[in-house]
């Protein structure tokens, strides 16, 4: 019984410190986002993409597409030239960063990465997800993703 509530406790313990990590790097740095949040408060989510994209611009951008079909946030995609005082890639939730070129996760972001902090926000999800839940939709996305990945080849 006592070996059960210590295990548990562990987890506990653990999970906690993994959610702290998790979000410690959100809170760390704050930059001016212009179009951050939306006229009624809410907060835009953010990606930077340099002019032309790269693979770690792309992949982003392919994960706001992910992102777009499961939660009910704003979206916006900003090439760099726009916003030439922000670093690119780089992906915003309001005026934190998620990542940065040279900061963290060095400006490329997965679904999970931004879906963590959206899920620690509170985000609603869509009442129906997109078309990426479609399996045959979900396949070519994938080959789509693995492409830009490997530079086409």
């Amino acid at each position: 019984m006592i070996r059960n509530k210590l295990i548990a406790t562990a987890q506990y313990l653990a999970a906690s410190a993994l959610i702290l990590f998790a979000t410690s790097s959100l809170a760390d740095v704050s930059m001016p986002v212009p179009g951050s949040q939306t006229a009624d408060g809410k907060k835009v989510l953010t990606f930077v993409a340099k002019d032309p994209p790269g693979v770690r611009c792309n992949g982003n951008l392919q994960v706001a597409v992910e992102i777009a079909n499961i939660y009910q946030v704003p979206i916006q995609l900003v090439p760099s030239s726009l916003v030439p005082q922000l670093p690119a890639p780089a992906v915003f939730y309001g005026n934190e960063m998620i990542a940065a070129d040279g900061k963290d996760h060095n400006g490329g972001v997965s679904y999970a990465i931004v879906s963590d902090v959206l899920e620690i926000e509170g985000v609603p999800k869509q009442a129906k997800t997109g078309l990426i839940g479609n399996t045959k939709v979900r396949q070519r996305f994938d080959l789509l993703k693995e492409s830009i990945k490997t530079g086409g080849n």
